[in-house]
């Protein structure tokens, strides 16, 4: 058994107190309290007192890619352009890492964010073992979410589903107590409207956990809604055939099904005022990444409205290739300050 104490203890769920202690057994907690307190009634405990520190809970990062950490920095020169953003991550990928570097790279990611103090992430990979192994190894909580493929063809959503089923089998039996797999289609313009069917069914009759890239930005409102932008070049280029939704980013998302499996959607910046209603009535979250957004001058999601709405939000860092850090205190302040600066804005005076 073990005392930690610290001038301040934060159990969040209740007030701040000072001068505080927490009591360790195992792998569990067993009292919070004053150290006053904690110490006569467990006086044969282990004691370790940090000080002039403060003592919480875990942080949670609801958004990152960790097998990407090795390209912090290195698609800066092209942030201001998100297509060439992409495709540079992709290529350097695809052509520059191996299956090691990017296993790696992933653990790196997850050792620097336990070092911010997240302990649980919601994780998104290409290459799924590689997180996986990356939160399994560094001892955190988190979902590792198996990304899709580049799938915008409704001809081959059935092989698509058949491909990313298996890889979600064979992740899910390594899974533990601590870190379960679930599935991220990646987005509304990368996965074909049979392909999002198909994982909609499968995850609510299975109960795997779903996230989604989502409104993340106004080029890509306008490819769903009007069938315009960067991404018909690469459609036409390997003869791939899209059906464009023709409504907005959400709403396609609630016309396939895939609302119905109450996923947890990154961004949302260019929801409208009945995008925030399908999302708050399908019980889905969203991961706010506010810093990412404004690096790719993408906007601000409107998180006041997200939360007036009754939807569950969380931060999330993204990538360190889109945001060059993983520090979720940072990410709170600027999300606090950026809502305070928004016009209308009510709760954050």
């Amino acid at each position: 058994m073990k005392i930690l104490a610290a001038e301040h203890v934060l159990p969040i769920s209740s007030e701040p107190i000072r001068n505080g202690a927490v009591v360790i057994e195992g792998d569990g907690i067993v009292a919070v309290g004053r150290f006053d307190d904690v110490s006569r009634a467990f006086p044969d405990a282990i004691l370790e007192d940090f000080g002039e520190a403060a003592i919480l809970p875990g942080f949670v990062n609801c958004h990152s890619h960790l097998e990407i950490t090795a390209m912090r920095g290195l698609l800066d020169s092209v942030e201001h352009d998100f297509r060439a953003w992409l495709l540079k991550l992709n290529q350097t990928r695809s052509e520059l890492l191996t299956s090691e570097d990017i296993e790696t790279a992933a653990i790196a990611g997850a050792v620097e964010g336990a070092r911010a103090g997240v302990t649980c992430f919601g994780d998104i990979g290409r290459q799924g073992s590689a997180g996986l192994r990356a939160l399994k190894e560094v001892g955190l909580r988190g979902v590792l979410f198996q990304e899709t493929e580049f799938s915008p063809d409704n001809a081959t959503a059935a092989d698509d589903f058949e491909q990313l089923h298996e890889k979600f089998l064979e992740l899910s039996e390594q899974g533990t107590g601590l870190v379960e797999v679930g599935l991220s289609p990646h987005s509304p313009y990368t996965v074909s409207r049979r392909l999002f069917e198909k994982i909609a069914e499968f995850a609510v009759g299975s109960g795997a956990k779903i996230t989604i890239h989502a409104a993340e930005s106004a080029d890509e409102d306008e490819l769903v809604r009007n069938g315009r932008g960067f991404f018909i070049e690469l459609y036409k280029k390997f003869g791939l055939k899209w059906e464009v939704p023709g409504c907005s980013p959400v709403g396609f998302l609630s016309e396939s099904g895939i609302l119905e499996a109450r996923p947890l959607l990154a961004h949302c910046v260019t929801v409208s005022g009945s995008d925030i209603e399908l999302i708050a009535d399908s019980g889905s979250s969203i991961a706010h990444c506010p810093k990412s957004n404004a690096k790719f001058g993408h906007g601000y999601a409107p998180f006041e409205k997200f939360w007036q709405a009754g939807i569950p939000v969380g931060l999330g860092s993204d990538s360190v290739a889109s945001n060059n850090s993983c520090d979720l205190l940072e990410e709170a302040r600027f999300a606090a300050l950026s809502a305070r600066n928004s016009p209308g804005r009510a709760g954050f005076v």
